[in-house]
């Protein structure tokens, strides 16, 4: 069932006719949960777009119109050190996103410089909705399987090695009392490492989505016996039994 966006129709209305204003934009697109599963009252718009030449004037524009057409609540721009080639902000379109008292409006915005050939693997990432690509830019392809399967190995290989040191640390910092350190490690170390490993095995163009879309990854019930292992008063036994799990999954991928 496709997902509904009623609640941005004045948003998708505003990016299908934004390339007439701002006409360095060649590829607009909605993907996101949108496209991909898990939408409901409180997900944002996520949008993506390409254009020629150096994305900062065009993302300035698109910014600036943005909050000319719209009651802006605030916007929270990310470094322009996080995409080498484009920026991403959140746009807020109520105050306290955090009341869910109510539907969510908030749009999710990245726009980048079209590189030389623009794909996006539909693995990962759904099958977006074009809103705008009128030179069939946008080409959906499978991503380079040798480059995913290379980046899988590594993961699996350092999650073996790390194993033993990894529970160390985390039963160290239990044993010595450093409650939030031993959370932190927990975390990073047995629970991390273990949704890294069952992504590559049950769902492996995904193996680096992190501990997000769990329910629709994973197979049945896998997400909560995730849940089950996060930090609470029983920290000793959830960290134990993570590696434990690592240790089940390890020797099934290396089987």
């Amino acid at each position: 069932m496709a997902a509904d966006l009623s609640r941005y129709d004045d948003w998708l209305a505003f990016l299908a006719a934004l390339p007439d204003e701002v006409p360095a934009l060649q590829v607009v697109v909605v993907n996101g949960s949108a496209v991909t599963g898990g939408w409901d009252e409180h997900s944002d718009l996520d949008v993506e777009a390409w254009c020629r030449g150096d994305a900062d004037p065009t993302y300035d524009a698109v910014l600036a119109l943005a909050r000319e057409r719209f009651a802006v609540d605030h916007v929270w721009e990310l470094p322009e050190a996080t995409w080498p080639t484009g920026r991403q902000c959140f746009i807020h379109l109520q105050p306290d996103a955090a009341d869910l008292s109510r539907p969510t409006r908030l749009v999710d915005v990245v726009i980048q410089t079209t590189p030389g050939r623009l794909t996006l693997d539909t693995r990962r990432h759904g099958v977006p909705i074009v809103l705008h690509d009128p030179d069939g830019l946008l080409l959906l392809e499978d991503d380079d399987e040798a480059e995913l399967e290379a980046a899988r190995r590594q993961a699996v290989e350092q999650a073996a090695a790390r194993r033993q040191t990894g529970a160390w640390l985390v039963e160290r910092a239990i044993a010595r009392g450093d409650l939030a350190e031993a959370t932190s490690l927990h975390l990073r170390l047995a629970v991390e490492p273990l949704v890294r490993l069952l992504r590559i095995q049950h769902c492996p163009a995904r193996h680096d989505f992190g501990l997000r879309y769990l329910r629709t990854d994973l197979p049945t019930g896998m997400a909560e016996r995730v849940e089950a292992l996060l930090p609470g008063p029983d920290l000793a036994v959830r960290t134990r039994a993570a590696f434990a799990w690592q240790d089940e999954v390890l020797r099934d991928l290396s089987g």
